[in-house]
């Protein structure tokens, strides 16, 4: 499968969720066990390493706008926003969300190495 063409299905399988406007905070409607490679809709979702069909995927979700510490994350793993509405997500060398990458936007979803990486920065575009 080519990178177009999962970046497209991965968008629409991201279109299915809500908002919560004015919390800040993402929140899936009705259809949250819909997922994407097993990242459930609303989440950014960092796997266990770099493939895409483990029963369990993600080592860490987040749901919520704002900067996110990470943790033991070394080496190469895949990060995914399976999120809507223009939200994004940036990787950051610094814990307090700054020295980000560019914007990962809804449905994007790639491997990078994250030892460099100390934080996410989730916010609206």
């Amino acid at each position: 499968m080519s990178v177009a063409s999962l970046r497209t299905k991965l968008a629409a399988a991201a279109a299915t969720v809500t908002l919560a406007l004015g919390t800040g905070v993402l929140a899936a409607g009705p259809a949250q066990a819909d997922s994407s490679f097993g990242c459930p809709s609303g989440a950014v979702c960092v796997y266990l390493g770099t493939d895409w069909n483990q029963p369990v995927p993600q080592s860490q979700m987040y749901w919520t706008a704002g900067v996110h510490r990470l943790y033991n994350q070394e080496g190469r793993h895949i990060v995914y926003n399976n999120q809507t509405h223009g939200w994004t997500v940036r990787l950051c060398r610094n814990g307090n969300g700054t020295d980000c990458g560019p914007k990962m936007r809804p449905g994007d979803g790639w491997p990078e190495n994250l030892s460099p990486v100390n934080s996410l920065l989730i916010a609206s575009s």
